[in-house]
């Protein structure tokens, strides 16, 4: 799968300037400096569309609504759609929103510049970095028409392809296999330009917690207890909310399920109820300043398949005009 998607890749890198206008094709005459990262302005904005293992081709607009966060050295890049800021937080799928720097257009993990890219973009050209908490080893395989193209191994074999097109000043495509060679994410630019207007966002997420329980037909009914604790963020202070992603499906028969959060006293802050064939996919929602103790209780019977993920937030915006 990895080979015809590389000889993709590069396909696409030559024939860039056959595609339509506005789909990450800009082109002027010559070529584009890939000696140095390309110079945002305050609304500039790129369209992505994401696949990943829970949907496809799904489109979030990406705007630079600061350039001179932290102590004037990084841009903050936001995001056009409140839902899709919520959804990056409890689910992590897009790296490059928050801070990105300067120097190399690097975004950050946990607290951390990660040099994604790495200017000057040449071929042969190799470094490391971390993104999505693994450490990758990149080089740059070629370049083409203002494109720079990379691939990084991790040492238990995933792989990361991506591409920077200096036209659009940014990543172009980006595609992460695991180590089983399942797709995790793939972000392609669809668009790009400058002058936005209007309201962004940005959510500074912190994982609280993770589980999923497969209960199968034919074993006994099960009632699950679970807590988890609700502190501040490590360097922000307290969340303004708790970000949820709730994924259920039941069999037939006699399946079920139930899920009930309460907090600290007692008060139920997430129900649900699920009979026979019932489905819930990727349902979204947000709990208010969360704190303190959280009591999780699960049951299950039959076929029954429960997944949740909480992420705590502290939500920024701002009025690009």
């Amino acid at each position: 799968m990895r080979a015809p998607l590389m000889a993709l890749l590069m396909l696409s890198i030559s024939l860039a300037g056959c595609l339509s206008e506005g789909d990450s094709t800009n082109q002027g005459p010559g070529e584009v400096d890939l000696s140095t990262p390309a110079e945002w302005q305050i609304g500039q904005w790129w369209l992505y569309t994401f696949s990943t293992p829970e949907w496809e081709d799904d489109s979030a607009r990406l705007v630079v609504a600061e350039d001179d966060a932290e102590d004037g050295t990084a841009y903050m890049l936001a995001i056009s759609s409140e839902r899709e800021a919520k959804r990056h937080a409890v689910l992590n799928h897009n790296p490059f929103l928050g801070r990105i720097t300067h120097d190399n257009l690097s975004a950050f993990e946990n607290g951390e510049a990660q040099s994604v890219l790495n200017f000057p973009l040449e071929t042969g050209k190799s470094w490391s970095f971390t993104l999505f908490g693994i450490d990758w080893n990149t080089e740059v395989i070629g370049s083409s028409n203002g494109r720079a193209t990379m691939t990084a191994t991790s040492t238990d074999n995933q792989m990361l392809t991506y591409t920077y097109d200096g036209w659009a000043g940014f990543i172009g495509s980006l595609t992460w296999y695991d180590s089983s060679d399942t797709l995790q994410l793939r972000m392609m630019l669809t668009g790009n330009g400058f002058g936005h207007t209007g309201n962004v966002w940005f959510i500074r997420a912190g994982d609280i917690f993770a589980e999923e329980w497969d209960h199968q037909a034919g074993a006994p009914d099960v009632e699950i207890t679970d807590s988890f604790f609700v502190a501040d963020h490590p360097s922000q202070g307290p969340y303004d909310q708790m970000i949820y992603w709730l994924d259920a499906e039941m069999g037939a028969g006699t399946s079920s399920g139930t899920l009930t959060l309460r907090d600290h006293q007692s008060t139920s802050m997430l129900g649900r109820q699920w009979g026979q064939n019932a489905e819930e996919s990727g349902n979204l929602g947000t709990i208010p300043y969360p704190s303190g103790d959280y009591t999780l209780t699960i049951t299950q019977s039959g076929n029954s398949y429960i997944r949740l993920i909480v992420a705590g937030g502290l939500t920024s915006s701002w009025t690009i005009e």
